[in-house]
């Protein structure tokens, strides 16, 4: 499988490369960067119109229950139709490609550049590599049908506290925020609700605005009958 990588150049292969781009660039250098990021994710994401952001743990091995559950709902997604988009790398990340690999649909990586080099699965089929995280989380935003949440760190919390909150201020179309095991999931859950909304910072409207599930299964269900497909 040949995966299309851009050119790099000495100063990307530089360790800390990240750093320098925020730190030592020029204001106008930075900008064009960005610019630059954000037309080349938009050319390439553009012809995907049915595409599903799997997010998680980039720790978990492959002999993980969570990262077996990714790879069925990637697969069981793609066979539905479904593009899949994943952060890229491996993991949860990994196992998503994977599934959707199986499952004979669009396998896309948005990897990242950071300091201790996240390298790209070998499952995916269309790559594109950032060093702005955040043209790369609207990538994930503006090209998904739906967002699924395994467990994960503060990267994967990032994700999703991100996109109740871009739902929840109106500024993008409510889609389904699917979180996947409720063991894991569970204490942060009883803390948003005896902590958050007791206190009233948010409503409990707000609740709805995800939905927790165990089974790949569930996860199919859930953004079909949002898409009015079962």
């Amino acid at each position: 499988m040949k995966i299309k990588r851009r050119k790099k150049t000495g100063r990307d292969n530089h360790p800390l490369h990240t750093r320098i781009d925020v730190f030592e660039d020029s204001d106008r250098t930075r900008v064009c960067r960005i610019a630059r990021e954000f037309d080349r994710g938009f050319r390439a994401l553009s012809r995907f119109k049915n595409a599903v952001s799997i997010f998680g743990s980039s720790r978990l091995t492959s002999r993980d229950e969570y990262y077996k559950m990714a790879e069925k709902t990637a697969y069981l997604l793609s066979r539905e139709g479904y593009e899949i988009i994943s952060g890229g790398g491996p993991s949860i990340m990994e196992a998503a490609n994977k599934g959707a690999v199986r499952g004979g649909g669009a396998s896309i990586g948005l990897n990242i550049y950071i300091p201790t080099e996240q390298k790209p699965n070998p499952y995916i089929k269309t790559l594109l590599e950032f060093h702005y995280f955040f043209v790369r989380k609207v990538m994930f935003v503006r090209y998904a049908k739906a967002f699924v949440i395994f467990p994960g760190g503060y990267g994967t919390l990032d994700e999703l506290f991100e996109s109740v909150n871009l739902i929840q201020t109106g500024r993008i179309p409510q889609f389904p925020v699917i979180l996947v095991g409720s063991r894991y999931w569970r204490g942060l859950l009883h803390w948003i609700m005896s902590v958050m909304l007791r206190r009233g910072c948010i409503g409990k409207h707000d609740l709805s605005l995800f939905s927790l599930v165990d089974e790949p299964e569930d996860v199919v269900h859930i953004v079909n009958k949002f898409y009015h497909k079962s």
